[in-house]
């Protein structure tokens, strides 16, 4: 069977019925996604302060946050492994109950090099637990919502995210030891809700009565799709994990009188936009097609985070951040259904997962090392224009890629809720 073909058939008879829901298990996905999200939104401002707190430069303390991002990276081909020859379920429960408790601990460090090592531990846990989720979406998801069903998870994601922060600062009071403490119970509360509500049948290829055994990287490369997943997922890690979180902030300091709270307020937006577009693209790419809304997203990011740079006031940094944020919001859901339909329902891919989440990584970890640098040298438009072209290119490669809906699967206005 080609690989440049769909993998996931559609469903017979599917069409003339009810359009099905998203399942429960996915639902408490997203809820645990939320308490996750809630929970590092407290210890996400001051990771870096809290290293400084013992004594050490600010190189030493950023260390703490690319040992965490460099153990997701390294440990991704190992976590699909697992999920292929264990399953999702124990994967995921592992790894979240992994960050739990080496979050927890990080309460307790007395010395700096206490939260390196926990900070690298969590970060495999990181790794397991998003790969895992990915997977667990792919194979409970039915076909014809899967755009639908990574909206939900990721709209959790975000709300959490804009919550955690407004709590951490009511809770700055009590320090900074007590939100590790808190997200490590967070977590560990997600777990409990996962191993509570998660059918105890494991999802892989051992217990789920699979029909085809798991797709392996050497066959999904061949499919134009996946690739253009892979190239689609380093720019999104490139501009919107790496750049916009590491060097948006340098830019608004340099630039504006109260650099912090702009930066702030910008990554606001960026949120809203991205909360905004996640109404609707779900929805869309399960009626229209990925490809389109894949596309577009890429466009849109890559022209609005490209002119950050010359966003030399308030107001025009704000709208630039929102509409990249909006293009963000249009791609991910896309894509991560683009997986779903490269793999299937009927067999495994954790390492297609996996490499997947390396990419976006990858991108993660390079774009801000590399755009810094050219910040450093030329100026932040170059640095931002960068991540414009990388982003405009990803969506050249992916207009080359195939649409992995097929119109059998595809919602008919009339069905759209």
């Amino acid at each position: 069977m080609s690989t440049d073909h769909p993998t996931a058939q559609p469903v017979s008879g599917e069409r003339p019925g009810p359009k099905p829901r998203i399942p429960t298990e996915i639902w408490v996905l997203v809820a645990a996604a939320f308490i996750i999200a809630l929970g590092y939104g407290l210890i996400a401002p001051i990771i870096p302060q809290f290293a400084q707190s013992f004594d050490v430069g600010m190189a030493a303390a950023g260390a703490v946050i690319s040992i965490f991002a460099m153990s997701r990276l390294l440990f991704a081909p190992v976590s699909g492994r697992l999920i292929d020859r264990l399953g999702s379920r124990k994967v995921y429960l592992t790894g979240l109950l992994t960050v739990a408790v080496t979050t927890g601990l990080v309460a307790f460090a007395q010395e700096y090099w206490h939260i390196l090592l926990l900070r690298g531990i969590g970060g495999v846990g990181s790794t397991m637990f998003t790969v895992s989720a990915m997977g667990l979406i792919v194979r409970m998801a039915p076909p014809t919502i899967r755009g639908k069903a990574s909206s939900a998870y990721a709209s959790a994601f975000l709300i959490g995210n804009i919550f955690g922060p407004v709590i951490g600062a009511v809770l700055s009071m009590l320090g900074m030891r007590i939100p590790f403490a808190i997200y490590g119970a967070s977590v560990a509360l997600a777990a409990f809700v996962v191993w509570w509500r998660m059918p105890k049948t494991d999802v892989s290829a051992e217990t789920s009565g699979d029909t085809e055994p798991p797709l392996r990287f050497g066959q999904a490369i061949k499919d134009s799709a996946y690739r253009s997943a892979l190239f689609g997922a380093f720019a999104n890690g490139w501009s919107n994990f790496g750049v916009r979180v590491a060097t948006l902030p340098l830019f608004a300091a340099a630039i504006f009188e109260h650099g912090g709270a702009t930066a702030g307020l910008a990554m606001a937006t960026f949120a809203l936009g991205n909360a905004i577009a996640l109404q609707f693209s779900g929805r869309l790419s399960d009626r229209v097609g990925r490809k389109p809304l894949i596309i577009i997203g890429l466009i849109v990011n890559a022209i609005f985070t490209g002119g950050m740079g010359f966003a030399a006031s308030f107001w025009p940094l704000l709208i630039v951040s929102a509409l990249a944020g909006a293009g963000a919001g249009m791609l991910n859901p896309a894509q991560q259904a683009t997986l779903a339909d490269v793999i299937g329902n009927n067999r495994s891919g954790g390492k297609i997962l996996a490499n997947f989440q390396m990419a976006q990584d990858f991108g993660a970890i390079t774009g801000p090392i590399i755009v810094g640098a050219i910040a450093e040298a030329a100026g932040f438009r170059y640095g931002f224009l960068l991540c414009g072209v990388i982003g405009l290119i990803a969506a050249a490669i992916w207009a080359f890629g195939r649409e992995t809906l097929e119109k059998e699967e595809r919602h008919t206005p009339e069905r759209v809720e």
